[in-house]
């Protein structure tokens, strides 16, 4: 007999929270939680994976299709866990891949209560308190940073990539007003170094620009932006008419943790106004979405070290807060606490220096008739996004109170030295380079070569000589097969996993360099697992061979 509706909608009921306490229905969704922890716990090994890695078959996910009926809370987790078999273990000491961090319990904990009562931070009158936890994290970043907390203001959004598209949207409006409301209608550019974060394409194209209106400008050996270049081709764009929306300073790049200069790149923006008297002021967007936690360091006394570190540490912190210390020059500032903040994803904050400049995004009352007609707090009548979730908010607040800047300071200094170990070790040795030592971060980018090769001037034969050509072609393939040994044998719980770069910069000569990768950010990595990269790529040479 088929049951009616009634009776389904009672078994519903049972797998939503009850909306008033139930002893019985609370402990119930508290063991369903334990049971689905239970069951990816036992997926863990010494392996940097949860369970094993199994190939795709995307053929066969097309055909999915929604069952007829429903089926059990212990069904459905069963299920979930097997989609869990194969991730990356992003906190295991062997995991050195790319800039993801492992979150801590306590933003897991944000995580889940914003999730179950799923406040909506458009509108105050939805998400309450937790609007309130959004300007508290606002004001705290923003102290952090530098910035007056009194006349800086800032929102969640949906990404790194997200914080630098509201920064240069309000560049929009400021080169040409009025855009938001009837269209982009003259050329206007974005700068941006060669090193910064590709989304800039994705942006310059979404918000009508155009890519072709993107200006990449080269960089040193730092990885920073060439600041002669930058005033040679800003000084032209002006000088032709055109207007520059905005300008992109990148802190913390993804590949080598190169900085621009903040301080000299809004030198170059206030020359250009005076002199071409501007009746705008080109919008500069940090996007310090790594960078940003190092400002944790700004009023650290690196004579006294009071924390211990390394000499090589200090000096790796002090030379990066050189950069970040000039982050409250900069118009807007993202920052991504999914990356040194040990959230998990999505925790992303575009900070706008002078709050007002919000308001050129704003949109009047009535296109919105059916919200915003009470409350005090209202980012929805500017943002980008109508629903906007409070996850990130606390757990980004929950690791700002557990960690507090003491914290902050341990963890990033101590990935910051092993890093700087790994690079005492492979400078130690006489088949290896590090390519971004001018660089002092967690990432180390180097090369691998036969040990017949001169590492002291391959580096640079390899940027600067065109007859080197093939020389580096044959090396950049070698070291895709030193990568492919040590992440096979990485996945088998046997070394570390690392990434790899297809392009860690260009040659002078036109031509990428193939680089591998170690972005150090779980704070369980310790010497040996440093020690272990180092022994794997040795290992690889003896597999592979020594001929590139």
């Amino acid at each position: 007999m088929t049951a009616t509706y009634r009776q389904i909608l009672d078994r519903i009921r049972l797998a939503f929270p009850k909306p008033v306490s139930d002893r019985v229905h609370d402990s119930y969704f508290v063991h369903s939680i334990m049971r689905a922890l239970d069951a990816v716990d036992a997926l863990k090994s010494e392996r940097p994976i949860l369970g094993e890695r199994t190939p795709l078959d995307y053929a066969v996910a097309r055909r999915a299709c929604v069952p007829e009926t429903g089926t059990s809370i212990e069904d459905v987790t069963e299920a979930l866990v097997n989609y869990c078999s194969g991730l990356t273990i992003w906190g295991h000491p062997r995991t050195q891949q790319n800039v993801v961090a492992p979150p801590t319990i306590s933003s897991l904990i944000g995580v889940l209560l914003a999730s179950m009562y799923n406040p909506n931070l458009a509108w105050d009158e939805y998400s309450h308190r937790v609007a309130l936890a959004e300007v508290e994290m606002t004001a705290m970043t923003a102290r952090l940073l530098g910035l007056d907390a009194e006349k800086a203001s800032g929102v969640f959004t949906f990404g790194g990539t997200g914080t630098t598209l509201y920064g240069v949207k309000v560049g929009i409006e400021k080169a040409i007003p009025g855009a938001i409301e009837r269209g982009i209608r003259e050329d206007a550019v974005v700068f941006a170094s060669d090193c910064s974060h590709y989304c800039r394409y994705n942006i310059a194209g979404w918000l009508g620009l155009g890519s072709k209106n993107l200006i990449t400008i080269p960089t040193d050996l730092r990885n920073a932006m060439n600041i002669r270049a930058f005033r040679d081709r800003a000084w032209s764009v002006v000088d032709s008419g055109k207007k520059i929306a905005a300008i992109i300073a990148t802190l913390g790049t993804t590949d080598a943790f190169g900085l621009d200069d903040v301080q000299a790149i809004a030198a170059v923006r206030d020359e250009l106004v005076a002199t071409f008297n501007l009746p705008y002021s080109p919008h500069i967007h940090a996007d310090a979405v790594i960078g940003w936690a190092w400002s944790v360091f700004n009023d650290y006394d690196f004579a006294a070290n009071p924390l211990g570190f390394r000499p090589r540490t200090v000096r790796a912190l002090a030379g990066a807060c050189r950069y970040i210390q000039h982050l409250p020059l900069a118009d807007s500032i993202g920052v991504d606490f999914h990356k040194p903040g040990f959230t998990p994803y999505i925790s992303s904050l575009v900070l706008m220096r002078n709050g007002e400049d919000f308001r050129l995004l704003q949109r009047p009352q009535e296109q919105m008739p059916y919200l915003y007609q009470f409350g005090e707090h209202r980012p929805g009548t500017f943002t980008i996004e109508t629903s906007r979730p409070g996850t990130g908010v606390l757990a980004a607040l929950a690791n700002m109170r557990l960690f507090g800047k003491e914290g902050w300071r341990v963890i990033l200094g101590h990935i910051v030295e092993m890093a700087q170990l790994l690079r005492e070790h492979l400078e130690g040795r006489a088949c290896t380079t590090v390519l971004n030592r001018e660089n002092f971060g967690t990432v180390t980018v180097f090369r691998v070569y036969p040990n017949d090769v001169d590492t002291f001037y391959i580096q640079e034969k390899e940027m600067k000589d065109p007859s080197y050509r093939d020389a580096l072609r044959r090396y950049n393939e070698y070291n895709r097969k030193i990568f492919d040994y040590i992440h096979t044998e990485g996945m088998a719980g046997r070394g570390v996993v690392l990434s790899l770069t297809d392009c860690y910069r260009h040659t002078d000569y036109g031509e990428p360099i193939v680089a591998l990768k170690s972005f150090i950010l779980s704070p369980f990595v310790d010497e040996e697992n440093v020690e272990a990269v180092v022994q794997k790529v040795l290992e690889a040479q003896e597999k592979i061979g020594q001929h590139a």
